[in-house]
């Protein structure tokens, strides 16, 4: 892959020397280049075709717990090397890390990049815009409006840092969405699905993942939605369903769970390992080591492999997602979490794939077991605090349960709470742990990168829920 940045190895270990002048303990560097695209359509007319091209490389030094971070759009010697420079400003001592061989770090093989979807002739994507728009509008003739999308990208990377680990990468990306209105009168209701991952275009040859599949489902939503009735305010018996749900555990857990924060104090999580943080039935795993989700990676931005990491365990928290410097400076092994956006950023502590491992009850008894509540099927946008673990979900899809059974749709439903509280309410947990395969992607620091999330259908003894009904 250098003949693609068109730079040496031994050029490459200049550059090393070169951001170590000034002293260090390491320096690595990041090639990528990313080629893109997308393809819209509207009121099933083409409105957006775009394909796009980006290149660099970002050059850090560490210093403790410092990092000194530069970059640039340009893959030419002379760009680096003053990328190089500014990037060693931020050590000014005489000691500098040694610059070790050269030498292969090993990585997974998760996702297949020789049949890029990015390769593909635009006729095969249109095909699939064509399909998903005719089944959302043959869905109901209340359907008003669909939009569909597909996008992919195809990511290269090279990583060589000043201990000689070197490696590069291929990484393919895939996203197909429908947003769908349904309208009755002066009743109007959205819908909207997403399926995709480290895929090629073979991906939506499946059933549960076909075009007419995810349409359909936005439909759905959009129309069930019409008859939806206010939602119930004040505390509840909420059930989470599987899969959609684990975006609650990613925001309002995962992200205390990151050892940046844990480390300076900035998380609830912080100094309590060992700690029972939830309830008995509560285990929580990352892992980005499972073929073709969004958020598994065959080595991390740092050269480590990826790993399946229990951070609680039946309750009792036993650690964090680590990355190079807070690994060091904790002094445990890195968990192969160390992510970033692209080039023009340091990597830092990110999930992957965070989920929670499932329960002895059937669905159909966690479900059974309530006398009054909301099931929160599907959720939309949110608001956490992460230092606190303090969230609002809004949910896109919910209903009411009465003696048992799901009964009617139910719309404007708020969750109100706090992450790590709710984690100790929870009562019972369902044997189906399920990945949801829609276009999560995780904010943080300024970075978002691509993840997956899961959850089993969880039954918690209490949820405020904010709705216009009491």
């Amino acid at each position: 892959m250098e003949q693609l940045f068109n730079i040496s190895k031994s050029e490459m270990r200049q550059l090393l020397a070169l951001a170590l002048s000034n002293g260090g303990d390491d320096a690595d560097l990041f090639f990528e280049y990313t080629v893109s695209s997308s393809l819209r359509m509207e009121d099933s007319i083409v409105k957006d075709v775009k394909y796009g091209i980006v290149m660099g490389v970002g050059i850090r030094v560490i210093k403790g717990d410092q990092v000194g971070y530069a970059y640039t759009d340009e893959i030419d010697l002379k760009s680096m090397k003053e990328a190089a420079r500014t990037a060693s400003y931020i050590a000014n001592v005489s000691q500098s890390a040694r610059i070790a061989a050269l030498h292969d770090v090993p990585r997974l093989n998760l996702y297949d990049s020789d049949t890029l979807s990015i390769d593909a002739d635009l006729k095969q994507k249109l095909k699939l815009l064509e399909r998903a728009d005719k089944a959302a509008r043959g869905y109901n003739s209340q359907i008003t409006k669909a939009t569909i999308s597909i996008a992919d990208e195809m990511k290269q990377i090279m990583f060589l840092d000043a201990q000689g680990r070197y490696f590069t990468d291929v990484q393919p990306m895939i996203m197909f969405r429908v947003s769908t209105v349904a309208e009755r009168g002066t009743a109007r209701q959205g819908g909207y699905r997403a399926g995709g991952g480290r895929y090629d275009l073979d991906y939506y040859n499946l059933n549960d993942s076909a075009p007419e599949a995810i349409a359909r489902d936005s439909a759905r939503v959009a129309v069930t939605n019409l008859e939806a009735r206010p939602a119930p305010a004040g505390p509840q018996v909420v059930i989470l369903g599987a899969a959609e749900s684990g975006v609650l555990l990613h925001e309002a857990v995962g992200h205390g769970l990151e050892a940046d924060a844990c480390r300076k104090g900035l998380s609830n999580y912080s100094d309590r390992v060992g700690q029972k943080v939830a309830s008995e039935l509560c285990t929580i795993v990352d892992g980005g080591i499972y073929p073709n989700l969004r958020g598994s990676i065959n080595v991390d931005d740092e050269g480590n492999l990826p790993s399946e990491s229990v951070l609680i365990e039946k309750g009792i928290l036993k650690g964090y997602m680590q990355d190079k410097i807070s690994a060091k400076i904790m002094q445990v092994q890195p968990t192969g979490n160390g992510r970033r956006q692209s080039y023009k950023y340091p990597p830092i502590p990110r999930m992957t794939n965070t989920y929670m491992r499932g329960g002895g009850y059937t669905p159909d008894e966690v479900i059974t077991s309530v006398k009054y509540g909301v099931y929160a099927k599907r959720f939309g946008g949110g608001q956490v605090d992460t230092t606190k673990g303090d969230f609002t979900f809004g949910v896109e899809e919910a209903y009411l349960i009465e003696k048992g059974k799901i009964t009617t749709p139910l719309k404007d439903v708020t969750l109100i709470g706090n992450g790590p509280e709710v984690m100790t309410k929870v009562t019972m947990v369902a044997n189906d742990p399920t990945f949801s395969y829609s276009s999560w992607t995780c904010g943080k620091d300024g970075q978002r990168v691509p993840v997956s999330l899961g959850i089993p259908t969880t039954k918690v003894s209490e949820i405020t829920v904010g709705g216009t009904q009491v």
